[in-house]
């Protein structure tokens, strides 16, 4: 099913080269359903990148989402330009009194920093909060995930000796879970991140449960059922080269930085990356979507009631 975008939004020519059916606004329009409402708070530095990645993974689904790109005001991008962002990105505070079915919030490039450093993090805690009652279900990605589950458990989070860099095995720790419906037992996703959560300081009296894990990068997914919260600390949603452009930027920089582990064959730079971990992605994305569909309200008003 199409997902709903601007027509001259970077990612649109992007998908259209994919075969990903996008749709225009007239058209979805005419259509007697009532499209799934999906924020995206992208704090990535490269913006078009991000949105092309996820925009990928939610029109991927068998359901008519329409795509609403959102931004902090209290945060200026320096990696985009300003045309982009008025053109296709509302401040969230202008949506506030809007009700979204879900809510992706990225990561971001900031997680040495302590959460209550960052500039925005008073802007980030209004908008969590406002999630309680306007969204019916978050699914935060790195950073975005470590925030989160800062902000609504007091969860730290713990600076590693080195980069958690490459692509890792995960497992699947509940196979009964919705969200993994279709996962295999064990399965690769891109990590690139220099901090961590660990399971020893998940509090005890919440319905946290642990749905991903690997043994050389630790906890990968969280689930919180009954607020229906998503906490990714890798990224799943990663192209086949992001992994590689990174490596290269750092490199460029001069910034300590290993090849990327179990990415390119043989640990070899300069051959090219296999992508093992699409498939898990479409699923992942799709099962959240599905969940979504079948738990929100028809009648968008009452969500958060």
């Amino acid at each position: 099913m199409p997902i709903r975008i601007p027509a001259d939004l970077p990612a649109a020519k992007v998908l259209a080269r994919e075969g990903v059916m996008l749709m225009a606004k007239d058209d979805a329009d005419v259509q007697d359903i009532r499209p799934l409402r999906i924020g995206l708070l992208n704090l990535m530095p490269d913006k078009v990148r991000t949105e092309s990645q996820i925009a990928r993974l939610v029109g991927a689904t068998p359901l008519q989402v329409e795509l609403q790109l959102l931004k902090l005001s209290s945060h200026t991008p320096k990696t985009v330009s300003q045309d982009h962002m008025l053109s296709f990105y509302r401040p969230w505070h202008e949506v506030k009194d809007e009700k979204f079915d879900g809510l992706i919030i990225t990561g971001a490039p900031i997680e040495l920093l302590p959460f209550e450093e960052v500039s925005y993090w008073p802007e980030l805690i209004e908008l969590f909060d406002w999630l309680e009652t306007n969204v019916h279900s978050l699914f935060s990605i790195c950073w975005g995930a470590q925030a989160a589950l800062y902000h609504y458990h007091g969860v730290p989070k713990h600076t590693l000796e080195s980069k958690a860099f490459g692509v890792f095995t995960h497992q699947n720790l509940a196979p009964s879970s919705p969200y993994l419906r279709g996962f295999s037992d064990d399965f690769s996703i891109p990590v690139s991140r220099w901090t961590e959560v660990r399971r020893g300081d998940l509090p005890k009296n919440t319905e946290l449960k642990v749905l991903m894990e690997g043994d050389e990068t630790g906890l990968c997914m969280l689930v919180e059922e009954k607020t229906r919260r998503l906490y990714m600390f890798n990224h799943v949603e990663y192209d086949s080269t992001s992994l590689g452009e990174e490596y290269k930027r750092d490199v460029d920089k001069g910034s300590p930085i290993t090849v990327p582990k179990n990415y390119f064959p043989g640990d070899d730079p300069t051959k090219e990356p296999q992508n093992r971990w699409r498939g898990h992605a479409h699923l992942l994305f799709g099962n959240w979507i599905n969940e979504v569909y079948q738990s929100t309200p028809y009648d968008a008003s009452k969500i958060g009631k």
